[in-house]
């Protein structure tokens, strides 16, 4: 069984920065995309940032050049750099990742979520 485990979420102030990170543990064969997706109450869940076991990278809009994703296959982590926070940032940020496994094949699987609170 696969598992995602995020950590990093808190409260920090406008124009602050939180690293946050995102570990899989299990049978893994193989990882390919993974990504940050977040959700603010009464909203639907967005998609953040994604990089692509080739490396390549996106990004929402409205995190472009504040925001950084990246990721360590080593130790199957994926980070999100979040710099130059805004209040509008304030959500639940859940990791994702499209991993193989030798008993399930491909499948998507989710982190649990961390908050992250933007506020003076």
């Amino acid at each position: 069984q696969v598992q995602l485990v995020e950590s990093g979420g808190g409260l920090v102030q406008p124009g602050g920065s939180l690293r946050l990170s995102c570990t899989a543990s299990g049978s893994i064969l193989a990882i390919y995309t993974m990504a940050w997706y977040r959700q603010a109450p009464g909203k639907q869940r967005e998609l953040v940032a994604t990089t692509t076991s080739h490396g390549s990278t996106n990004y929402a809009d409205s995190v472009k050049g504040r925001f950084t994703i990246s990721r360590d296959d080593a130790k199957n982590t994926v980070y999100l750099q979040m710099n130059s926070l805004k209040p509008e940032d304030t959500a639940v940020y859940y990791c994702y990742a499209h991993i193989a496994t030798s008993s399930r094949g491909l499948n998507n699987y989710w982190g649990q979520g961390t908050q992250v609170t933007v506020s003076s």
